[in-house]
């Protein structure tokens, strides 16, 4: 399979266009040139694929795709449904676009600080340009890296992006595959990497046609959303083709960074050689092909290490995880709820082990999974990325509450620094640095009203055990999408304005004191003291020495710095009162004293 350019859908080329799509049910295919009703017959190739070369189409001109002279379908492969996802397929130009990044060079993922939003409620406008008005700003958050969340087309215009059903198509109603590129470009002018959120794991429901062309899915394996898609049963070449092409078409033709790879525990695959190992080795082609280095970041609720080791020791080469794990440890040890996947965590003694093994559980008794779970690992930190909040951990609350509704405002910079002081890469959820006092709820705005309803019910079905505390917000209606829009007047605004403040020098000191930004994981050690729920982190890289003190009880705790040759300096007090906190640790502290620690606040001192 070819790297240098996209070969399945409608592709320009300089005689014109190639078409190329996979039938093997249909007996005939043509291509329908909506503009004159005019149908194009198409050559039947090998294992069910269907080919035609034409210059009677140009950039701009709808199509669809004819089987057996009776289903005028959307082409699979679109990159354009700028009339929605039941409607006809555009051509579009990829190649079109200049470049102006020819310079840049992807940060180092050891070096990501990464911000992950959604384009529809990032900004008020919900499209690229809205982000891209935004850039400034991000930059000097510090941000280096944004991640977005899935942008192929939905039914609507309103969605997360996990019912995307046109894996190659950008969503109109975000601005569509140009304003993309555009967005990426400017990006990079700024420095500042693009992760995009993809889902090979399963199709959306309203404008899935895959099943009229072929075998895009199998009932061998079951999802959360229904029948698998066909990785590994019979006519899953081209399924696998399909996907691969995929990811290769957002590196080489809208010069994304990285992508990160929904619920990849999801994708069921028996084959010899796992998706995931293909992905990896095409893209590692491309990479030596345009000298750029591409990122694959996997969501993996398995802690295998499969996922994550080398092809060369048997793992499937992804460059990342993100790892729930942190995030639920962190959140009861702040004195979050203990329900669900929660109840698998002790608090203190958790977050301490999350620090130490990456892993909480590496191959102990789950009681949640009712079972031995999870293997040690000694993969480098820059494998791990970890949050106080993400989209899913704030929009599957039924509420859609984010933790500034939740924790108090010196919890809130405890938990941040309790990210920021970690040998992983951190990200936030966008708003949460000046605490985002908006829900982010769950939204969609499908077309079918079965599906609508059906959506409506299953939410609530959901959350049927917290109905005491209110209704499911409707995922129906435009109020729930807009209510979940941040609020940038915030930030001028007190607490929020300092809250900002605050997640800037943390941000600040990740990026230039070498001892935080180093991930050797094996130049990390946490401790935890239950009785008095105080958790201390030293780090030590090349001379230098850190320690976060991080008190997570409701009262002044008195804690001993560790024995050194030299005196400690502060570097940050969340409980300063230039932090809207209530009283000043010392600026020098001598080693093995007492410091005395106010309630819910993290010291952090250094020598060197």
């Amino acid at each position: 399979m070819e790297t240098a350019r996209r070969t399945i859908g409608v592709n320009i080329n300089n005689k014109g266009v190639d078409a190329l799509v996979w039938a093997p049910k249909a007996q005939q295919v043509s291509l329908r040139i909506c503009e004159g009703r005019v149908d194009l017959p198409m050559q039947a190739e090998a294992h069910g694929y269907w080919s035609l070369q034409t210059d009677q189409l140009k950039e701009g001109d709808l199509y669809r795709f004819v089987l057996d002279r009776e289903k005028f379908l959307p082409d699979p492969a679109s990159l354009s449904q700028p009339k929605g996802v039941h409607e006809a397929s555009q051509v579009i130009d990829l190649s079109a676009f200049s470049w102006t990044d020819e310079h840049w060079h992807n940060t180092a993922m050891s070096n990501y600080i990464i911000y992950e939003l959604h384009t529809g409620t990032f900004t008020p406008e919900g499209t690229f340009e809205g982000i891209e008005s935004k850039l400034d700003y991000l930059k000097q958050l510090g941000i280096n890296a944004i991640e977005i969340m899935p942008v192929a087309q939905f039914a609507g215009e309103r969605n997360w992006g996990y019912d995307g059903v046109y894996p190659f198509a950008v969503q109109n109603s975000y601005g569509g595959a140009k304003a993309l590129q555009h967005l990426v470009n400017a990006c990079h002018k700024k420095g500042i990497a693009v992760v995009l959120d993809v889902v090979y794991n399963h199709i959306g429901p309203e404008g899935n046609y895959f099943g009229e062309y072929g075998a895009y899915f199998t009932d061998k394996y079951h999802t959360p959303w229904g029948n698998a898609i066909n990785y590994d049963d019979a006519w899953c070449d081209a399924v696998r083709r399909y996907f691969i092409e995929n990811a290769l078409m957002w590196f080489r033709d809208f010069h994304i960074d990285a992508l990160r790879l929904d619920a990849v525990h999801a994708i069921k695959d028996f084959s010899p050689q796992h998706l995931l190992a293909d992905i990896k080795q095409y893209t590692e082609q491309l990479s030596r092909q345009t000298g750029r280095h591409f990122n694959l970041i996997a969501e993996c609720d398995l802690n295998d290490t499969r996922f994550i080791n080398p092809l060369d020791k048997g793992g499937f080469g992804m460059d990342a995880q993100w790892i729930d794990e942190f995030h639920h440890a962190l959140r009861v040890t702040a004195g979050g709820e203990i329900s669900g996947y929660y109840a698998d965590f002790n608090g203190i003694e958790h977050l301490a082990k999350a620090y130490n093994d990456a892993y909480v559980y590496n191959g102990q008794f789950s009681d949640h999974r009712h079972k031995n779970f999870g293997v040690k690992t000694d993969n480098p930190g820059e494998q791990f990325i970890v949050f106080s909040q993400n989209h899913d951990q704030v929009g599957n609350r039924m509420p859609g509450e984010r933790s500034s509704q939740l924790f108090s405002f010196e919890m809130q910079k405890l938990m941040a620094t309790a990210v920021f002081v970690s040998p992983f890469v951190p990200m936030l959820f966008m708003g949460e640095e000046w605490a985002e006092s908006n829900p982010f709820q769950y939204f969609v705005s499908h077309t079918d009203p079965e599906l609508a309803e059906a959506v409506r019910k299953g939410r609530k079905a959901e959350f049927a055990a917290f109905h005491a505390e209110g209704e499911a917000p409707d995922p129906m209606s435009e109020e729930t999408f807009t209510h979940s829009k941040l609020q940038w007047q915030l930030i001028d605004e007190e607490p929020h304005k300092t809250m900002l403040a605050y997640y800037k020098k943390l941000i600040s000191l990740r990026k230039y004191l070498s001892v935080m930004s180093n991930l050797h994981r094996n130049q990390v050690k946490a401790s935890a003291d239950k009785t008095i729920q105080v958790l201390t982190v030293q780090r030590w890289f090349q001379g230098e020495y850190m320690v976060a003190l991080m008190n997570f009880s409701n009262e002044i705790q008195q804690v001993s710095l560790p024995a050194t040759d030299r005196k400690w300096v502060k570097q940050l007090d969340s409980a300063d009162p230039d932090w809207n906190g209530p009283a000043k640790s010392p600026e020098i502290a001598d080693s093995n004293s007492t410091v005395s620690m106010q309630p819910q606040s993290a010291l952090i001192y250094c020598i060197g």
